[in-house]
């Protein structure tokens, strides 16, 4: 019998971290494994796999839509793929649960299939946007219905679509991807140009299952009609994840603390630009035979503490920093000076509302702070308040809060955190194992 997932945490004030460990596998990559495995020909073997709530929600969809999944380890999987056009009709709606990344990438690869399909999810899930998705599908011919812009999801199978030429109106990686599943299976050339660098784990997992995808600067072309090839995919630990110990050990790590495995994919590695320009004590350890285009690189990252000081984040980095952001708040809320960040509208719709819980969560700890329609402008302080945080169910507030109590006075109790199994199942046991003092309720 599985135990039910804590309702709160209560993390003790103050102390330190070290050590060195390694956290679960890159929810990004996992998705984007299942999908692609799912549409290649013959079996895919996935190593590494995030088995957290988002990438099984995905997994049980692909089961719904006739593709065989094995697990015989908890991180490892197979998947018997089914062609780019051998998915079956579900005999009910897809529900995809917490995960926004699972729902927008399905939005591709259900657009060209020959039956309808509908996606739905959890409470947090149906209030999100998909029409930034569902209208660039529709100028490649896909019939995508939404309710006011958002789920559910209701995907009327089209298997004559066509390729695009299409400016994306801002850097996303979900939309970006999207497109380029559905453009696996249309007529003639995808070509996507992006206002600024994304995620670019889809285009690698792409070239690794066979597809050629052609990059030049920010414009990036996919010719329809290629058929994947099952591959091997090495999932590496989610920097999104580890991001959460780096900011710990910045703040409170007399010895230096080492997350081994990580990704740095430089299209996710904000959030080390950004501690470094506040002066934070980062060495990183490239693993070595990772530097190919079709693979994601690799290193072990070695932090210790040091003073933090306030900056103006440069907006370019924002996109590269976007699910990093909410514990690099709390970096800013315990450097020296003021730190501002514009250009993060994007966290205004995300599980929760980021900005404005962040926000909150700062002032429950006596940080002097600006909540912006596009950011925040925070003043740094030696040591917070402690209280009662509510992390509005979004599993990255409840993690960021919980690195807070490392500067606190008293403890922080943070509630609503059962989402956290969605992105870190593990979190408490590693956050105790680098030393924070951390308690279920």
């Amino acid at each position: 019998m599985s135990l039910a997932p804590p309702r709160a945490w209560r993390v003790a004030p103050g102390g330190t971290v070290s050590g060195t460990f390694t956290v679960p596998g890159d929810k990004s990559i996992s998705h984007r494994a299942l999908m692609l495995g799912a549409l290649a020909e013959g079996e895919t073997h996935i190593s590494g796999f995030l088995a957290g709530e988002d990438c099984l929600a995905t997994a049980r969809a692909l089961e719904a839509l006739g593709v065989r999944i094995e697990r015989p380890a908890a991180t490892d999987v197979r998947v018997h793929g089914r062609g780019r056009r051998g998915l079956a009709p579900s005999a009910a709606p897809l529900d995809l649960g917490n995960a926004g990344t699972a729902m927008r990438l399905m939005m591709g690869v259900l657009a060209p299939q020959d039956f309808d399909a509908t996606l739905i999810g959890d409470a947090s899930l149906m209030r999100r946007p998909m029409e930034r998705v569902a209208e660039p599908l529709r100028r490649m011919g896909a019939h995508i219905d939404t309710q006011a812009g958002r789920p559910p999801v209701v995907i009327h199978g089209t298997p004559q679509l066509h390729g695009i030429t299409y400016t994306l109106p801002v850097a996303s990686a979900q939309v970006k991807s999207a497109l380029l599943l559905a453009g696996l299976s249309a007529r003639g050339a995808t070509q996507l140009t992006e206002p600024a660098p994304s995620r670019d784990h889809t285009e690698r997992m792409l070239r690794a299952f066979g597809i050629r995808v052609h990059q030049e600067a920010r414009v990036i072309t996919l010719e329809g009609g290629e058929d994947l090839r099952a591959a091997k995919v090495g999932v590496p630990a989610d920097f999104s994840s580890a991001a959460f110990f780096l900011v710990a050990a910045a703040l409170a790590a007399e010895r230096p603390l080492t997350l081994t495995n990580v990704g740095i994919n430089p299209t996710r590695t904000g959030l080390l630009e950004l501690l470094k320009l506040m002066g934070a004590d980062i060495r990183i350890h490239p693993r070595p035979g990772t530097t190919r285009r079709d693979l994601e690189p690799i290193a072990d990252i070695e932090v210790s503490r040091a003073p933090l000081q306030g900056i103006t984040v440069p907006e370019a980095l924002v996109p590269l920093a976007i699910d990093e952001l909410p514990v690099f708040f709390v970096a800013a809320a315990a450097a020296q000076g003021e730190t501002l960040v514009r250009g993060a509208g994007e966290l205004r719709v995300k599980e929760s509302d980021r900005l404005a819980a962040v926000a909150s969560g700062l002032a429950v700890l006596g940080v002097e702070h600006e909540l912006l329609p596009d950011g925040l402008r925070i003043q740094g302080r030696r040591e917070f308040c402690g209280g009662v945080i509510d992390s509005m169910g979004d599993h990255r507030i409840a993690m960021a809060f919980a690195i807070a109590a490392l500067r606190a006075r008293a403890p922080i109790e943070i509630t609503d955190v059962a989402n956290v199994a969605t992105s870190f199942p593990g979190f408490e046991d590693c956050a105790r194992q680098a030393g924070l003092g951390l308690a279920t309720l």
